[in-house]
């Protein structure tokens, strides 16, 4: 049976100083005898050195050279030989007791491999975190979102997601996975960056036949944007790119009818940004679309080697469901 000491709780770090000050308290606080790790991607600042004096239980791994998300937590957990792994934003405030729930479903179901907690925004406690919710889906076409939050609306919680639900894929902000699943399916495909990375990976173990959970009777609390906010262009290039390698590595059937409606919803996000008067999200996506055709043999090369399995989404386009029809709860 595991227990706490099975988790490698892993905090992504890049000059974070700050966050790391205000937030691992916390999960040092609340997480037992689970074993604390600082993957730093070679900060400049001298948020090392501050973990070293003021948190010495907590482990340090060393990046040679910051590879954003992907990249960064693949090479971090090289090192790591914990059966659990957490991947934690280090701008995340955990509770009392988040870890039992987690141990208890992994020990109940073996083929659950990846699970995430209830998320709820650390600015507005009352109302779920954009980046994840109560866990996440997708439609047909790529497009994710997630219950307590399509688009941009979101959800108060008002307990009406405080379930265990078979979801689709979980948020990266607090993403637990079985280290023997994340060496078997190569981890996060580091093209990435950043943005989606998990949401690939999930889809990639969905395809693989193993399960993703959410459970809400585990809760933790979410800056989010603390690294790349909203207002940026590249996180706008970032989601919009890397949702497109997804569905070309992932997607089951009738991969160029997809694409190409992509392409058309995209181009009306694009549109829509210029009516805003926001050039430079319309010029992400322009941005986004050419590194996709730049990419597009490598991505068909790997579509080749993964497996693939239908049955991945629930709503045809979430897109329509949204602004169609207005749909904007779970």
């Amino acid at each position: 049976m595991l227990q706490t000491k099975d988790i490698a709780i892993v905090i992504l770090n890049w000059n974070g100083k700050a966050l790391l000050e205000q937030f691992l308290p916390s999960v040092i606080k609340h997480s037992n005898d689970a074993i604390i790790y600082l993957a730093d991607n070679a900060s400049t600042d001298d948020s090392v050195a501050f973990v070293a004096e003021h948190f010495k239980n907590v482990i340090v791994i060393q990046n040679s050279e910051n590879g954003g998300y992907a990249k960064g937590y693949n090479d971090a957990l090289k090192h790591i030989e914990e059966p659990l792994l957490c991947l934690l934003n280090s701008d995340i405030e955990v509770t009392e007791n988040w870890l039992q729930p987690i141990i208890s479903e992994f020990n109940s179901n073996d083929n659950t491999a990846i699970i995430q907690p209830k998320i709820l925004d650390y600015k507005n406690k009352s109302h779920f975190e954009y980046a994840g919710a109560a866990g996440g889906f997708i439609d047909k076409y790529g497009y994710p979102y997630c219950r307590g939050r399509i688009f941009d609306t979101i959800e108060e919680d008002n307990g009406q997601y405080n379930d265990t639900k078979t979801i689709f894929w979980a948020s990266g902000a607090c993403f637990f996975i079985k280290n023997e699943t994340y060496k078997s399916l190569n981890g996060f495909d580091e093209t990435y960056f950043a943005h989606m990375e998990e949401i690939d990976l999930c889809w990639r173990a969905f395809n693989a036949n193993y399960t993703t959970k959410y459970i809400g009777t585990s809760t933790v609390y979410h800056v989010g944007g603390a690294t790349l906010n909203t207002t940026n262009p590249k996180k706008t290039y970032l989601n919009f790119r890397n949702s497109l390698f997804t569905l070309v590595k992932n997607t089951d059937t009738n991969l160029i009818f997809r694409i190409l409606f992509r392409m058309l919803l995209d181009g009306v996000a694009a549109m829509r940004f210029l009516f805003q008067l926001k050039p430079t999200f319309l010029f992400a996506i322009l941005k986004a679309h050419l590194s996709f055709y730049y990419n597009l043999p490598r991505l068909l090369k790997q579509r080749k080697q993964l497996p693939k399995r239908s049955g991945y989404y629930e709503t045809a386009s979430i897109v329509w469901s949204y602004f169609i029809n207005k749909r904007s709860q779970f």
